[in-house]
């Protein structure tokens, strides 16, 4: 079963024209704030349908919209809704009041404040950030949780909203949203560490893709990735391990050094991008060869060995680009100095 529908946010003055759903008792759509808009009609365009809903429930005849994108919904519960999304910036007429609930003008930088759909969160982005008209698809379970997205064809990376203690709270949120907003997620971090031949350590560091969404271009963990929703830590970190690297590596081999607590902002691109994240750190012990590794072109554009202290130093006087914590090499350095802990010694000497 299927459904057509359009959907418009309409816009002035840095606001969006939003509606609080609160009248219908068995309205899907009950106590959330969306645009206005409605379902075809017989015959209709999407055209005649915007114009027709947009007069209905606002009282404003629009003259001025673009046609941004075509979302389907696929609410879990045997029902898709193929969605025709407009913004719109030209408008006559007086409001009216609206029989499906209050409308009100809402700054665009708080409407994600609002009791909003996770999926409508991810468009709100694409609005912000695409001028060209996107095709976006929405799978919830049959409620409130969004399970899975994919723009243009390509599946989006959805994460599990974590708690000030790292629980998770039940909210699937895309990876743009929760970077956008600050949301706290899990991530995998994974060392390559080595024994040099003055008895100390080595760690393997990463030079990221120069078009990374964030940190280009910078030096980084061995392998480090976020844990998708659905995923645990582990199986993350091997995960990352053999796309970033091509190591194919088992779960004993990786040694659990600790969890970590981090909040960054920074501007990438010209956004904000603010980065919360629960990581669990690891060791992968085992001997590596460099030049056999099989490095993702699209993550990691170079890997070398570093002694160390060498790294400590360059991380704290800035004489590298890079997104390394210091309190998590502390916490590195504290595990590898443990007796219990031994790692072979290297006879490499691709040391730079």
């Amino acid at each position: 079963m299927f459904s057509l529908s359009t959907l418009c946010y309409m816009e002035q003055d840095g606001k969006y024209l939003m509606l609080h759903r609160t009248v219908k008792k068995n309205d899907v759509n009950k106590d959330k704030w969306i645009g206005v808009g409605g379902h075809f009609e017989l015959d209709e365009s999407p055209e005649e349908c915007l114009l027709r809903e947009v007069r209905e429930e606002t009282g404003y005849t629009l003259t001025s919209w673009r046609y941004r994108a075509i979302v389907t919904f696929v609410s879990g519960g045997g029902v898709t809704e193929y969605m025709s999304l407009y913004t719109a910036d030209g408008f006559t007429g007086s409001p009216i009041p609206c029989d499906e609930g209050e409308l009100e003008w809402v700054d665009k930088e708080e409407v994600l404040k609002l009791n909003i759909w996770e999926g409508d969160k991810i468009f709100f982005r694409l609005l912000s950030e695409r001028q060209d008209f996107f095709s976006l698809k929405l799978v919830y379970d049959g409620g409130d949780k969004l399970v899975s997205a994919s723009l243009d064809g390509h599946p989006m990376e959805l994460f599990d909203v974590l708690d000030e203690h790292g629980e998770q709270t039940g909210v699937v949120r895309e990876r743009g949203v929760a970077h956008q907003d600050g949301s706290a997620h899990g991530t995998a971090h994974v060392w390559v560490v080595r024994k040099n031949a003055d008895g100390q350590y080595d760690l393997l560091v990463q030079k990221r893709s120069s078009n990374k969404d964030s940190y280009p271009g910078c030096y980084d963990i061995s392998a480090a990735g976020h844990v998708a929703a659905g995923d645990g830590y582990l199986e993350s970190a091997l995960r990352e391990l053999r796309e970033e690297l091509g190591i194919e590596a088992v779960p004993k081999q990786l040694h659990a050094v600790g969890t970590r607590r981090s909040y960054c902002e920074d501007t990438f691109h010209g956004r904000l991008f603010c980065d919360q994240e629960f990581s669990h750190v690891y060791v992968y012990q085992e001997e590596v060869d460099i030049s056999c590794l099989r490095l993702q072109k699209e993550e990691v554009e170079s890997v070398l060995w570093i002694d160390f202290e060498e790294c400590r130093s360059r991380v704290e006087d800035g004489r590298w680009p890079n997104c390394i914590y210091l309190d998590e090499l502390e916490l590195l350095d504290k595990y590898l100095r443990a007796p219990v802990f031994s790692i072979p010694e290297s006879n490499s000497s691709d040391t730079p």
